[in-house]
């Protein structure tokens, strides 16, 4: 089984960035890259990576950084297809647990989710540029306002 944050720190400050873009990425981290479902699926790896989490405790985490006080942003509907296809991909690994009369899955971070993560990361760190620093501190600093 996998990794745990610690392992998801700055392994190296020179990045080669050629490399990167053209061969470090595989084709599960390129669809993560392209589309803005993607992000979910991003935020709810490195939640994982974090600590491992069943499906309830991610949907009431992804709902509390909901803007939207109405409706919540992640169902059941949402959430576990999310979580089959992270499975799938074998970017984390899920053991049914016992809790009283329940059976409860908990998600765990594989190696290669790991990777997925340190992979992604770079990508946006070649990426970086004044306009996108910009737009990362004024949307989410919580310095403003």
């Amino acid at each position: 089984m996998g990794g745990s944050q610690n392992e998801f720190k700055d392994q190296d400050d020179q990045i080669d960035c050629e490399h990167i873009l053209s061969k470090g990425l595989k084709e599960y981290d390129i669809k993560l890259l392209r589309s803005m479902k993607g992000f979910g699926k991003t935020m709810i790896l490195w939640l994982i990576s974090k600590e491992r989490s069943h499906g309830y405790e991610l949907m009431s985490k992804m709902n509390d950084i909901s803007p939207s006080t109405e409706e919540t942003v992640r169902g059941p509907s949402k959430i576990y297809p999310v979580l089959h296809d992270l499975e799938e991909e074998g970017l984390i690994e899920g053991a049914w647990e016992l809790h009283g009369k329940r059976k409860v899955k908990y998600y765990e971070v594989t190696d290669e989710g790991i990777q997925t993560l340190h992979r992604i990361k770079k990508v946006f760190r070649c990426h970086k540029t004044q306009i996108l620093e910009e737009f990362w501190r004024d949307m989410f600093s919580q310095n403003k306002e």
